[in-house]
């Protein structure tokens, strides 16, 4: 047991045996937050209770009839917020908003290279959604780590070049 019992929930060093754990010596580092994806059902509803609450806009906007989902970015500096809409019953987003309701969905964290990182967490016995990088709604590569390795949250990798 964790000797840090108080604080176990939130430290990862004292992972459940069914996450898992990248010794500190062989962990790599993201370059930051890429966007926070939230699954939506009312896209205009909610894209205008931002612009008026926070004063953002929507800087993109596209549907991807392959996925079954409607994106929308808001950028903020080097990240931004992806609000996702199902367009279909048999969409991931819908099965989410299903299981779970509306609200958060993923977090991206923005990587140099997201091949290593697939190879680097397979090998770290981190399970991947993607074992191969697929093209993302903006055109960069992406793979997803298993929920179930990241303690329920469901991490998106992104890729961007550090400059």
């Amino acid at each position: 047991m964790c000797p840090r019992k108080r604080y176990y929930w939130r430290d990862m060093r004292c992972a459940p045996s069914g996450m898992g754990r990248v010794p500190r010596r062989n962990r790599m580092k993201a370059l930051g937050i890429a966007h926070i994806g939230i699954a939506v059902s009312d896209m205009d509803g909610i894209l205008k209770i931002i612009e008026e609450s926070f004063g953002l806009k929507c800087n993109f906007r596209n549907k991807l009839a392959e996925q079954g989902i409607e994106i929308a970015k808001i950028i903020l500096g080097d990240s931004s917020i992806e609000l996702l809409k199902p367009l279909n019953s048999d969409s991931v987003i819908q099965k989410f908003i299903d299981k779970r309701g509306a609200g958060l969905h993923h977090i991206s964290l923005a990587v140099d290279d997201v091949e290593a990182y697939i190879n680097h967490l397979e090998n770290s016995a981190i399970e991947m959604i993607d074992k191969i990088p697929r093209t993302g709604a903006d055109g960069r590569r992406i793979a997803f780590i298993h929920p179930k390795s990241m303690g329920g949250i469901l991490i998106e990798l992104e890729e961007r070049h550090s400059e």
